[in-house]
């Protein structure tokens, strides 16, 4: 508030301008792949790998053997890592990916299991036909298809008078003498006005991938899902206005469409579940350029990267989708954006160090970086070693040098890019193929005598020779948008005056400092004023600012010279 100067006196007024800006604010990683469980084409972020475990599953069995799908692979090398959010986008073949197996969970008195006889109606939110359980149970009421990826139901504690009742989600693989809940959901009603009616307390929104106009989410349903498990398709029969004056339930006229209590009768079974025909697939060392998991690297993947490309709606700064090569799409979704980097995997198990090459030469993108050859690493889960391509492993190893870091650092070299978990690299690669490998922008994985496979080079696919074929200085500039375009959308439709000008150069010169401080930069300047916002420009509506940066190089050719001398002699000052 100004001060009112009538009289003669000293006045003193305080500016504080020691504001340190935060940087700029970002999801982490995005992974586009199969997984076993959860909702496909639903971009969902998970802050640990227990949580990606539980709603995206991780082994799954095709024909005779147990699997894991590179997605969990790759989430579990991140979060070791040190990353501390992952955007999960699971891909699914064909175009069913709407469809999620349910469940009708039936009504007092009624003995089968049907929409008709149905209370209300539960629905997965696993899509495929791992959330399918069967109606047949076992002697000790285990369900015959069960496993710790699908789910089961079960109604207890139905209480007529107040017309409320309780509801279990156990999971797939339990029995009725050892059944411990995942989730309970206590005092629930079929009353859409009472606060413990059965879809607000558990939620009926579902998202509905549709392929007009790009690619979008559409949203279903009112109530956010609280489940981790199911949400609530339909509600056959509402009990409206089932609460008289005195605050009785009216029995008489609802208690009917209560559900039964129970599950074991009917197994507490979802079905519906569409089939994971793709699951026959090729895996590990036996991906094509065709098959990849049983999935079309092209095909179905399409959908995923049109959804990413929003960056409105999807935060991320590292784009990952391991078991494809050379994708193309992802890198142009990374591109696009401008916002975020690609970890692209070059050539299948078994290739060549010229195949490698020359799949690098097809791109010249300064948004991506290739790495070779494929490695072996230690799934736990399946209790075997197994050999996965390069961006499986360098998700881990970017997360590291980010959290040991900051993103303009160097993910490479011995202090940053060891990758502990590596068993063996495919091939160990000579000085000779490291030379030819880092010309062609194929950062190698070098095995040296002593150390863990180490990722030793940090070159973007980029061709021409600019400060953005190195990918320390490509992040460096990827933050640094990012954070002027976070603090210049509270500049939208502000006036174009001084203030406004001011209020920009106060957020981002403090933060261009901080990065001068942790060196990411050399020098900077940061130009908005009236030389570069003009009467002109102001009459058109615009707010111009100019950025010169000078990022910061690293050492990546450290040149000795040893020089021998006889006795006697005086070293040079």
């Amino acid at each position: 508030m100004a001060e009112k100067i009538i009289s003669p006196n000293v006045f003193v007024t305080e500016t504080d301008k020691s504001l340190v800006s935060r940087g700029p604010v970002v999801t982490g990683a995005a992974i586009v792949g199969p997984t076993v469980k959860g909702q496909p084409l639903v971009p969902t972020v998970v802050t640990s790998y227990s949580e990606f475990q539980s709603k995206f599953g991780e082994t799954f069995k095709s024909g005779s053997q147990y699997y894991e799908y590179l997605t969990s692979l790759t989430a579990k090398e991140y979060f070791s890592g040190g990353g501390k959010s992952l955007l999960v986008t699971r891909i699914v073949s064909g175009s069913v990916y709407n469809t999620y197996a349910q469940a009708y969970v039936n009504k007092s008195g009624s003995a089968a299991s049907f929409a008709a006889s149905a209370s209300f109606t539960l629905e997965s939110l696993a899509f495929g036909t791992q959330a399918n359980n069967t109606s047949s149970i076992s002697s000790a009421q285990a369900l015959a298809s069960g496993s710790a990826d699908n789910v089961r139901w079960e109604v207890s504690d139905v209480n007529y008078t107040k017309g409320t009742f309780t509801l279990l989600i156990r999971r797939g693989n339990d029995t009725q003498a050892v059944k411990p809940a995942l989730e309970t959901f206590s005092n629930l009603s079929l009353d859409p006005q009472q606060p413990n009616f059965i879809s607000r307390v558990i939620g009926d929104q579902k998202f509905n991938y549709t392929s007009t106009d790009g690619g979008y989410l559409q949203v279903s349903g009112n109530y956010p899902v609280a489940s981790e498990y199911v949400r609530v398709a339909s509600v056959s029969t509402l009990h409206v206005d089932s609460i008289d004056n005195e605050g009785v339930f009216k029995a008489a006229a609802f208690s009917g469409s209560l559900p039964a209590i129970g599950s074991g009768s009917f197994g507490g079974s979802f079905a519906g579940g569409v089939a994971d025909t793709n699951r026959e697939g090729l895996y590990f060392e036996n991906i094509t350029s065709n098959n990849s998991q049983g999935f079309s690297p092209v095909d179905d993947y399409a959908a995923a990267f049109s959804l990413l490309a929003n960056k409105e709606e999807f935060d991320f700064n590292l784009l990952l989708a391991p078991g494809t090569f050379m994708n193309t799409s992802l890198i142009s979704t990374c591109e696009n954006r401008g916002d975020a980097f690609a970890i692209v995997d070059p050539v299948a198990y078994g290739s060549t160090k010229t195949a490698a090459i020359s799949a690098a030469a097809g791109s010249t993108s300064n948004y991506a970086a290739t790495y070779w050859p494929w490695v072996q690493t230690r799934s736990a889960t399946l209790g075997k070693s197994v050999w996965v391509p390069p961006s499986v492993v360098m998700a881990g190893v970017y997360a590291f040098s980010d959290s040991t870091g900051q993103e303009w650092f160097a993910p490479a070299g011995l202090n940053r890019g060891g990758i502990g978990s590596v068993i063996r690299a495919e091939r160990k690669l000579s000085a000779t193929d490291r030379d030819d490998l880092y010309s062609a922008n194929v950062n190698p994985l070098a095995t040296f005598p002593g150390e863990n496979v180490v990722a030793f080079g940090q070159k973007t696919l980029q061709k021409r020779a600019t400060s953005l074929d190195r990918v320390n200085v490509r992040r460096l500039l990827i933050n640094l948008k990012r954070f002027v375009s976070q603090q210049s959308l509270q500049l939208v439709f502000e006036q174009n005056t001084t203030v406004t000008r001011n209020r920009f150069l106060s957020a981002v010169n403090p933060y261009m400092e901080l990065v001068v401080s942790q060196q990411g930069l050399f020098a900077y300047k940061v130009v908005m004023d009236d030389s570069n916002n003009t009467a002109d420009v102001i009459d058109r509506n615009q707010l111009i600012g100019q950025i010169f940066v000078q990022p910061t190089k690293t050492a990546e050719f450290i040149i000795l010279d040893f020089t021998l001398q006889p006795t006697g002699a005086t070293f040079p000052g």
